[in-house]
């Protein structure tokens, strides 16, 4: 997958005492009608709905709107804010957090959420049985090495003190903990439900979310209801969502264009896209936003020549980042750094590397490249990858660097990226989308030594353990009186990646659906940077 710290005034509250209570800074939409009904199509079905496992773009959302956590993010945008968490109390030391639950939460079976809930729950996901692709995110809570070895029956870092309170001992102070109390992945969910669905708790979810499923026929439809007991005032205001799905994008976009759909799932299609904002009546029911996500070229810092910082950098110079951007027909804004523009810690007023071709021929003269030289660049074969592959390798080619585009299927392409066999890849089909709104996140698994490893994600091998020491050094800043000192370091981090260009970052992707007139609700809840790609829980209908 896939995403600010918390507000100032969440961080305020931290400070002195270090406790957090119910600091929610929504505002309910005045404009907003309860009841109704929505229908939003997605091309795929979906592969599962158990917030352990599930892991992929389209049914994030959907999670979300079935399930709760510790903690949550303010509606379309990435502010913390409690979720089923009443308040929650940071030590001096920053490695333990206790947390009171809101008293009457009731699971969709009716049973009331406790403290032993939340333990359950985070004990199942780092259980290697459940094989859940979110368990390392939770390997700073004490316990969890021996968790994951099968060593110990669930994690020893988590305590039920009593039925309404939960405590967390850390082994190191990360603050980034909160963060990861807000994925879907640290869900709660009622220990009698999954034993009595077993494997088929992805079909059959309980959670206390404010939607319950209703039905779920394969291939065809999934019917969500608004749980009547949802502990937010208020919401949901639909009564009903049906998710068609086995629709094809351009064919869901006819029937939202005739009035039978509200929500294309999957966006606009690339080849309706110029039609639909050429007409105005359709161009005024887009809504853009930007996401968490950088699209970069790797370049293996390990193979000759771009183990030389020189070459990286031409190439660099070398991309025209706004033509590329005109491939995807505007649909990005340029990248000057790895972090996009809405994560904290990007640094404003950074350039980057600006298109100079003549400059990077001079780079590589210096580099003793003059005459150029012959690689490889890796693409996923699925459009519009490979014609921006083409457009980078025309772009390298006027300096005087001739590319071989190897453009395979997505596995193959991952294959060769955590192998380390590949110079160059273009990201694109594969490109990072934070998991949660921090900078750490765009660092550890991609430009981190630990994932300069055989098959990991860090396609450019780059290792600089100065700067692993750094991103250390910042994540333990778990003092919310530190956070800015804390953002600034981050900020530094990423400068001196620019320096040392592993990558050529070279857009950032923007998001765009498009709406029927029906549909009601502040742009940002179809753009949501943390539930994509919408927070069902706060959208409605007009008429």
């Amino acid at each position: 997958m896939k995403r600010l710290l918390a507000s100032t005034t969440l961080l305020a509250a931290l400070a002195l005492p270090a406790i957090a209570q119910d600091q929610d800074t929504y505002q309910a939409d005045p404009n907003a009608t309860p009841g109704g009904s929505i229908t939003i199509t997605y091309k795929d079905d979906v592969a599962t709905l158990d917030p352990a496992i599930g892991y992929d773009w389209q049914n994030w959302s959907m999670i979300k709107s079935l399930f709760d956590g510790l903690m949550d993010y303010v509606p379309g945008t990435t502010e913390l804010r409690p979720g089923v968490a009443e308040s929650y109390e940071i030590s001096e030391d920053g490695l333990t957090y206790t947390f009171k639950l809101r008293p009457g939460v009731t699971f969709h079976n009716g049973r009331e959420m406790t403290a032993q809930d939340v333990k359950y729950s985070l004990d199942r996901v780092t259980n290697p049985a459940t094989q859940s692709p979110g368990a390392g995110f939770f390997g700073m809570i004490e316990g969890f090495d021996a968790a994951m070895a099968g060593e110990a029956e669930g994690l020893s870092g988590v305590t039920v003190v009593d039925p309404l309170t939960v405590q967390f001992k850390l082994s190191r102070p990360d603050a980034t903990f909160l963060h990861v109390l807000a994925l879907n992945f640290a869900s709660v969910v009622p220990r009698e439900a999954v034993e009595a669905a077993g494997e088929d708790f992805g079909r059959e979810p309980v959670g206390s979310g404010a939607f319950r499923l209703a039905e779920w026929t394969t291939g065809q439809r999934l019917v969500f209801e608004k749980n009547p007991d949802y502990w937010r005032e208020g919401v949901p205001y639909v009564d009903q969502i049906t998710f068609e799905v086995g629709q094809e994008p351009v064919v869901a976009l006819l029937r939202l264009q005739n009035g039978e759909v509200d929500l294309v799932g999957d966006g606009i299609p690339p080849a309706k896209f110029q039609e639909v904002m050429a007409d105005p009546a359709q161009a005024e029911r887009v809504v853009q936003g930007g996401q968490l996500h950088t699209g970069y070229i790797t370049m293996n810092v390990t193979q000759p020549p771009f183990d030389n910082v020189q070459v990286r950098q031409a190439v660099n110079m070398a991309i025209n980042k706004e033509s590329v951007v005109q491939i995807i027909n505007g649909r990005a804004v340029p990248a000057n750094q790895p972090l996009p523009p809405s994560m904290p810690g990007y640094t404003e007023g950074h350039e980057g590397y600006a298109y100079d071709p003549e400059g990077a021929k001079a780079l590589l003269a210096e580099a003793g490249f003059a005459d150029g030289f012959a690689t490889e660049l890796y693409v996923m074969n699925t459009d519009p990858n490979p014609r921006i592959a083409q457009a980078i390798q025309q772009d390298l080619a006027a300096v005087g660097i001739e590319v071989s585009i190897q453009s395979l299927a997505q596995a193959n392409v991952i294959e060769a990226g955590g192998a380390g066999t590949a110079p160059m890849i273009w990201s694109g089909g594969m490109a990072w989308i934070a998991d949660f709104p921090d900078p750490a996140n765009f660092y550890y698994p991609i430009l981190g030594c630990a994932g300069a490893v055989e098959g990991g994600w860090n396609w450019s091998r780059y290792c600089n353990e100065e700067l692993d020491a750094m991103a250390t050094e910042a994540d333990a800043m778990s003092d919310p009186g530190q956070a800015e000192e804390r953002l600034q370091k981050w900020s530094d981090i990423y400068m001196r990646v620019m320096e040392d260009a592993p990558w050529a970052p070279v857009f950032n992707e923007e998001r765009f659906t498009i709406k029927s007139p029906r549909m009601g609700g502040e742009d940002p809840l179809f753009v949501d940077p943390v539930s994509i790609p919408v927070n069902y829980d706060y959208v409605y209908v007009t008429e």
